[in-house]
């Protein structure tokens, strides 16, 4: 997993897709965290997002960087605990603009039975599983 999170920050921007009843959503973000062993998303409760992941946690991102593509499928699972919250705004302070631990909007996510497969036109895939 320490793989996909260092090529996830190194990619910066990543893509979230959900889907909302039979439309699949697609959006930037940029959050990646390492929290208690578990890979962690971060956005706010108010946004669509947020409502497409707790009708449906199954999720896939896609990040791309020098030649090689990641993708990541599996459920995210919310965490509410404060310490989590906490953990990830105090590893993105420029969100804390936006976001608070205690502010009752604040949603982090980690992943749970996640596939993560580095793919590129220049070698066999690699799956890792956690």
């Amino acid at each position: 997993m320490e793989r996909v999170y260092q090529f996830l920050k190194k990619a910066g921007t990543y893509y979230l897709a959900t889907v909302e009843g039979d439309q699949p959503r697609v959006r930037p973000f940029g959050t990646a965290h390492v929290f208690e062993g578990k890979l962690y998303i971060q956005t706010g409760k108010a946004k669509p997002v947020a409502k497409q992941l707790k009708a449906n946690p199954k999720a896939e991102i896609c990040a791309f960087c020098e030649g090689v593509w990641l993708r990541v499928a599996g459920e995210l699972i919310e965490d509410e605990r404060v310490e989590a919250k906490k953990a990830m705004l105090d590893a993105y302070p420029s969100l804390r603009a936006m976001y608070d631990e205690n502010d009752g909007n604040t949603q982090v996510l980690y992943f749970k039975d996640a596939t993560a497969t580095f793919s590129s036109f220049a070698a066999p895939a690699e799956t890792i599983i956690f």
